[in-house]
């Protein structure tokens, strides 16, 4: 949800990425990427991403949200192993990326960033607002892309919310020059 929303936030900022939020990040992602989802939640985003040729290698969260998808016409229900995102590392570093749209309080957003950055490159849908914060500023260093994605409908219920967000790509280990590319909305 957003800093302006009159909505009481679900617990442990649980809101399943819309669709819509994940095709702008489609094009800067190489074909069949291998991804992580340590922040899967009820499997939305991975859905979203396998939906376009992606492959989850690795997904979890801190509690079980298992819910039902329909694949190939088909209800199934893909459980995902209950894990602190903070505590993995050899699974995060076996896929290509990480990509997830973690919980927004910076308490543990920020350690986060910390961690899985430092573990492999990673994608995270953040508020648009996170790039102009005085406490993003020590993670903004190795944040490599911004993807403008616009107003998420995070209940995917037709009404916009009420502030921006983008994705993030963050990479502690990246040798390159220090240097963020903006990429403004697309879709």
């Amino acid at each position: 949800m957003g800093k302006r929303s009159h909505f009481i936030r679900k617990p442990r900022d649980f809101y399943p990425t819309p669709y819509k939020a994940v095709l702008p990040l489609l094009p800067h992602l190489a074909p069949r990427t291998r991804f992580a989802e340590p922040c899967v939640g009820d499997g939305a985003l991975v859905r979203h991403l396998e939906h376009h040729g992606h492959t989850c290698s690795w997904g979890s969260d801190i509690e079980d949200r298992s819910a039902p998808a329909v694949v190939s016409g088909v209800e199934v229900i893909r459980k995902f192993p209950v894990a602190d995102a903070l505590t993995l590392t050899t699974t995060l570093r076996q896929a290509d990326c990480i990509i997830t749209n973690p919980p927004f309080s910076k308490e543990i957003l920020f350690p986060l960033i910390e961690h899985l950055s430092s573990q492999n490159s990673t994608w995270l849908l953040l508020p648009a607002d996170f790039m102009h914060n005085v406490g993003s500023a020590p993670f903004l260093v190795y944040c490599q892309h911004i993807i403008s994605i616009g107003r998420v409908s995070w209940e995917e219920n037709g009404v916009s919310g009420k502030d921006n967000h983008c994705w993030y790509h963050f990479d502690q280990n990246y040798e390159g020059p220090p240097a963020t590319e903006f990429f403004g909305r697309q879709v």
